[in-house]
C-alpha cells in the first residue's frame, strides 16, 4: 500500500492520540469524516494500523524498574533458538525480546517491581531455562526517551 501525505498526517494523529473521533480527525486533516472512516479501515484491513492500546503508567502498577538483559545461547541450534523463543514468549515479565547479532543472541526488555523482584525473575524463570550460555543485565537508571509512535 502506498501512503499519500493524508494518511502519513492521519497515522501521525493516530499515534499522539487513538480516542481521538473521526470527527475530530476529519476537522484536522480538513476531510469529512467519511472520508476519514474509510481511510482508517483501509489502514486497519492493510495492516498499517495493527492494534489500538492503552498505555500505562508503569510506577502506578509497581512495575518502574526496567532492566535490559543480554542473552547467550549455548549453541545456535534450530532447536535451542525455538526452544528459547517459545519460552522467553511466556514470560510476563519480558515486554520485548529481539533476536540480535554481535556477542549475544537476544535482548530483552524486562519490567519488574525492584532489584529483588528481578534477582527471583532471573534464579526461577530465566535462567531456568534450557540451553542458557549466559547472560548480562543492564539496570536503567532514568528515563530520557520511551515513545511508541514510528516516524511516518
Amino acid at each position: 500500500m502506498k501512503l499519500d501525505a493524508t494518511d502519513k498526517k492521519l497515522i501521525n494523529l493516530l499515534q499522539e492520540d487513538s480516542k481521538r473521533t473521526n470527527k475530530q480527525l476529519a476537522a484536522l486533516l480538513n476531510l469529512s469524516v467519511t472520508a476519514v472512516y474509510e481511510r482508517i479501515k483501509k489502514l486497519e484491513k492493510e495492516g498499517v494500523i495493527k492494534d489500538y492500546v492503552a498505555l500505562v503508567d508503569k510506577n502506578k502498577i509497581e512495575k518502574p524498574f526496567l532492566v535490559i538483559c543480554h542473552v547467550r545461547l549455548s549453541q545456535h541450534s534450530k532447536e535451542y533458538v525455538t526452544y528459547f523463543e517459545k519460552e522467553v514468549k511466556k514470560l510476563e515479565e519480558v515486554v520485548e525480546c529481539f533476536h540480535v547479532s554481535g556477542d549475544y543472541d537476544y535482548i530483552l526488555k524486562i519490567y519488574v517491581k525492584d532489584m529483588q523482584s528481578y534477582r527471583d525473575f532471573m534464579i526461577t524463570k530465566l535462567t531456568a531455562l534450557k540451553h542458557i550460555g549466559s547472560t548480562h543485565s543492564i539496570f536503567t537508571i532514568g528515563e530520557v526517551k520511551n515513545s511508541t509512535a514510528l516516524p511516518v
